[in-house]
């Protein structure tokens, strides 16, 4: 909540949320709910919510695994990451 608010008052144009610690959650729709949750915050504070590119990884596994290739289940969604900010 801080970093949005931080984020609107400050004047950042646009946001990029990365959805960390996946490797922890063992149920798909407690994903889909938080990023719900996220949407709303992003909502209320008068961010495109539904627009915003959200992307659920895990830093933990993706730098263990540091293999680099795109379809690695972990190393993957950073590559998503890297080309959301970019876009």
């Amino acid at each position: 909540r801080e970093h949005i608010l931080l984020a609107r008052q400050v004047g950042v144009p646009s946001i990029v949320v990365a959805l960390n610690k996946v490797d922890m959650v063992d149920d798909p729709e407690l994903l889909e709910l938080v990023e719900l949750e996220v949407r709303d915050l992003l909502s209320e504070y008068e961010f495109p919510g539904d627009d915003i590119p959200v992307v659920p990884l895990s830093a933990l596994k993706a730098g263990e695994c540091a293999c680099g290739k795109q379809d690695c289940q972990w190393c993957g969604p950073v590559w998503k990451l890297i080309e959301a900010c970019d876009s």
